[in-house]
């Protein structure tokens, strides 16, 4: 679904504000998102909310703005869900946690999901979570009794004859080492000899228990990451606009930089004690100039803050292209600095890839 393409009426958005503000909620609303919802209020015929055929009513309150706020949120690649389904044999707990990264990277740690469903379930992860490196377990907590602990009798015995062989051939035999009793009861701690969960724990007749759970567990991630992203997109987007900030105070210094050039050029002219034909002087003087006008830079600038902004306000997954949008941020801020030849636009300079390295930062983050 596209974001702000859902219906939103304009007095409804002012209703959806103060109950926000009533209710303690953060209303803060960059322009460009108000815009938007404002323009979906205007539009014609049926829209889609969530999937489902709406038509314009005005007797929908603040809920429908909420929930296209919420549609429009950027998301964190870091999450945390947790669920449990409750089972005739005991609980399961489904537990996801996601950290940032390019691709999608599904690991799931457990044993316990069989085998036909595990290309379901990570098909599921992929589709509600789209990217990231994903930790997904289940943990299993039997009810008494209804689990017994499995011995691994074969690999029990091999152990045991082992650790005989190796007693025998010792020059002293110690038996109250090598006792059987004592051994058996080391040996049972070996690895994979006690197994005290089950491998048919979910089953064809539990699964759709097991699933929903599931399906709950990934919903609270989306959760948990859209309360990130909110955060994210609240320092990103004020960072940009101390980027813009910075950029405008460029222009009080270009004056006195073009005349501090000027003075520059002329003092070189009089060490060399010759005449010079002002009309060619001030040709030179242009050319020289044009090499270090920096007004392309700042427009391009501009532009590429305003497209971060409308990538950030109108795609539903932008972390991709954000970091494509930043590489060419650098490059005219860097174009600037070099272009400067004043200490006071330099300054300017360093400030804003400061605040441009603290978003390439976060950015990495976004979904």
């Amino acid at each position: 679904m596209a974001r702000g393409r859902s219906l939103c009426l304009g007095s409804s958005l002012s209703l959806a504000l103060q109950e926000c503000a009533r209710s303690g909620e953060d209303s803060s609303i960059s322009q460009s998102r108000e815009r938007t919802l404002q323009t979906a209020g205007s539009t014609q015929g049926p829209v889609f909310i969530a999937g489902q055929e709406t038509f314009p009513d005005h007797s929908r309150d603040y809920r429908l703005c909420i929930e296209i706020l919420l549609l429009n949120m950027i998301k964190s690649m870091t999450g945390y869900g947790k669920a449990e389904a409750v089972l005739e044999t005991g609980k399961l707990t489904i537990e996801i946690k996601t950290l940032n990264g390019k691709n999608s990277d599904a690991n799931i740690k457990s044993f316990l999901l069989p085998k036909d469903k595990e290309l379901h379930v990570r098909r599921k992860i992929t589709d509600s979570l789209v990217r990231g490196t994903i930790d997904f377990y289940i943990n299993w907590e039997p009810k008494s009794g209804c689990v017994a602990k499995q011995i691994n009798k074969e690999l029990l015995k091999e152990y045991y004859d082992q650790l005989m062989d190796f007693g025998s051939s010792l020059p002293v035999f110690d038996s109250l080492t090598f006792n059987p009793n004592t051994m058996l009861a080391s040996i049972l701690r070996f690895p994979d000899v006690l197994d005290n969960s089950r491998q048919d724990v979910i089953t064809e007749e539990n699964w759709p228990v097991v699933e929903k759970a599931i399906d709950e567990a990934l919903a609270a991630v989306n959760d948990y990451r859209a309360k990130e992203g909110e955060a994210l997109y609240k320092d990103v987007t004020s960072r940009v606009r101390n980027i813009l900030d910075l950029e405008n105070q460029v222009e009080g210094f270009e004056k006195e930089r073009i005349d501090a050039v000027r003075e520059k050029l002329m003092k070189n002219l009089e060490t060399l004690q010759q005449k010079v034909d002002p009309s060619r002087f001030e040709q030179e003087m242009i050319f020289y100039l044009e090499k270090l006008d920096i007004n392309e830079e700042k427009v391009r600038l501009r532009q590429h803050c305003k497209y971060f902004m409308d990538t950030i306000d109108g795609e539903e997954y932008p972390g991709r292209k954000l970091g494509f949008i930043i590489q060419e941020m650098g490059r005219e801020i860097n174009t600037t600095g070099s272009k400067a030849n004043h200490s006071g636009i330099q300054k300017l300079v360093v400030r804003m890839k400061d605040e441009l390295e603290k978003i390439r930062e976060q950015s990495m983050n976004i979904l």
